[in-house]
Parts: structure tokens; sequence; C-alpha cells
């Protein structure tokens, strides 16, 4: 079947080839009843808003692409020493991603900012790719379900939200599940809070189901939300999250669990500088295993999960998919494990 074309869509929604374009070059030029309709149409025929898109019927790009939100953190590159220590989650999975193409002999094409909204990131990549890779949540289920008609998709992290496409996951769960039991059953505490990100963040409700699970088993409270929420997982909101908790009226914390290195890290920060003592004073941990964890004083006890391996299985799948569209679908989860530091009052420097 041959991928549909703007000529098509025009038909479908009754409008013009030239409306049709103005829709996704100018949509404000366009009346919203009018846009609905055309972007109604254009799913309904799998159409791809991209001059390449009558291409990917017939021809290989040698290029695979990856749609990631903005994850940088200011704070974290200046307190790396180094470019390596730096690196974040989004950077491993990115290198992970380019080493597995370049053994295939593909280009990476990568797509990692939401500017302009979910529908330009999708614009930007699907027309100019053979397959691409989209971490969850990043781009709306129905675009996705309409790209994937044309090309193949994996989906990173989060649970499988589309059965028919390849999807690969950490063990989110069992990582915060056993770094909770460590300071309860290894640490002897007892006040556990939980700073985790939004709700429709799939990683970080992962990680506090995890935490609920080891605070049922021990026969602690089991809290509906977090002790706090916040909306960008990085250092500065870690650093307010730890003065938040530090404020609140009650007994303090014996340890904050964090939904990612980046804030666990903002939080080492914010106890120096309120002459709070890590670990006696309260016990700090993360999640992700980024370098700059190694390099904080004291190091941060963490879940390291397998990054690099997470964007090279990304490009196997895609690789496999292209060479065998028909067979079915994929879903990895990939192990993780715990790094004990002294941010927890371990005594071992890095033994898992």
């Amino acid at each position: 079947m041959s991928a549909p074309t703007v000529y098509d869509v025009a038909e479908k929604s009754g409008v013009s080839i030239a409306t049709v374009s103005r829709v996704y070059r100018n949509p404000d030029s366009v009346r919203d009843q009018t846009r609905d309709r055309v972007l109604e149409a254009a799913r309904e025929l799998g159409y791809v808003p991209s001059g390449s898109a009558r291409g990917l019927a017939s021809r290989s790009t040698g290029v695979l692409g990856l749609c990631f939100p903005d994850y940088a953190d200011p704070d974290a590159e200046a307190d790396a020493v180094d470019d390596d220590a730096a690196v974040l989650y989004s950077d491993q999975i990115i290198r992970g991603m380019e080493r597995a193409a370049r053994r295939h002999g593909y280009a990476l094409l990568i797509a990692a900012s939401l500017e302009g909204g979910p529908r330009s990131l999708v614009e930007q990549v699907a027309g100019r790719v053979d397959a691409f890779a989209v971490l969850a949540r990043t781009v709306p289920t129905e675009d996705l379900e309409v790209i994937s008609r044309r090309l193949p998709v994996v989906m990173l992290a989060g649970p499988r939200e589309i059965d028919h496409l390849d999807h690969i996951e950490v063990a989110n769960f069992d990582g915060e599940r056993e770094l909770a039991r460590h300071l309860v059953r290894d640490h002897r505490l007892r006040r556990l809070a939980f700073v985790g990100g939004e709700q429709d963040s799939p990683d970080a409700e992962a990680r506090f189901a995890g935490f609920r699970e080891a605070c049922r088993e021990s026969g602690l409270p089991v809290p509906n939300e977090p002790a706090v929420r916040v909306t960008m997982m990085t250092q500065a909101e870690g650093a307010r999250a730890a003065e938040s908790l530090l404020d609140r009226a009650g007994e303090r914390p014996q340890a904050l669990l964090f939904a990612n290195d980046q804030m666990a890290i903002g939080a080492l920060h914010a106890l120096e500088r309120r002459g709070v003592r890590v670990p006696e004073d309260v016990a700090v941990v993360g999640f992700d295993g980024i370098p700059l964890g190694r390099i904080v004083r004291p190091a941060l006890t963490t879940v390291r999960q397998p990054m690099r391996r997470l964007g090279e299985e990304a490009v196997d799948l895609l690789v496999r998919r292209l060479g065998e569209r028909d067979r079915d679908p994929v879903s990895l989860m990939l192990p993780v494990s715990l790094v004990r530091r002294a941010s927890c009052g371990c005594p071992a420097p890095d033994s898992a």
C-alpha cells in the first residue's frame, strides 16, 4: 500500500491542498474547525506531515531517529570536574544508540527538545528517518499510532502503552524496592521520605510503587503520595524538596529517597548548607547511576540502571524490525543493580 499524500488528506477533509499545507506550516492561519478536520483526516489516513514522507515507503535514509525531551541541568554541569561527570540519563542513552547505530551502519538524528510541542518533535524526525525511538510520554499516543503505520517505532521506558510496538524498560519497581529494603533492614531506618516527579512520569511512578511495596513489607506506613512532588527532576528541585522536608513540623525523616540522582545531588548541597550531616543526621539516596554520583561527597548510594544498554537495545530492535516488519512485537525488561556508597552510611565506597 502506498503512503498517503497531501492530496489524500485534502480530499478526505474537503479542503484545498494549500489549506492542508498551511495547517502544518502555519496552523494559526487556519480556522480551528478546519484545522481539526484536516488533522483528523491525516490521523485516519496515517499521513506523515513531511516532504520526505512519500520516500519512506520506497527508499532507506540510512538514519535512525530519537525523540527525547531536553533534560539539561545547568547545576549538574557546574558540579562536574570533567565532561564525563556531567553525563546525565539522556546523554547515556544517546551514547548507547550512537554506538549501536554505527555498528549497524546507520546515522542517528536526535530531536531533543519539546519547543513547539510534541507534534513538532514528531514532524522533525518522522519524515527523515527509517525508524525511530521515543521516550515514553514524550509524544501523544495517537500521534505514535499514526507514525507507526509508516515506519518502525520502539518505546523507551515507562509502561507499554501500544501493544503492537517494540518496547524496552528497566526494572524501576524492583530497584527502588531493593533500595528501600536496604535502608530499613541494613541501616534500621524507619522514617523514610520519597521525593517523586509528576504523575505522568512513568519511571518515577514505578519507583514510588517499589518504595511503597518496601514500606508495606517492612510494616511501615504506606504513603498514598510522595512526600514531595517536583515538576522537573533537577538538582535545583531536589534542593528545594530537601529544604521543604527539613522545615516541616514533626520528626525529621531519617532517609530521603529521590526518584533520580540529579535531585539527590541537589539535596546533598542543600543539606550541607543547612549544617545537616549525611548520613549521620539523614541518609540520601538516588536512582539512575549517573557518573556525578561517584564524585559528590558523600558519594551517592543509588540504583544503577543500564542506560547505555537501553540505547543499544533500542537500535538493535529497530534494525531487526526493519528487516522483518511482521514479526511479533518485543518487550524487554532490563535489570538494575543497587550501588551502596557513603550517603546511606555504608562503609564501602562502591559495592553492589
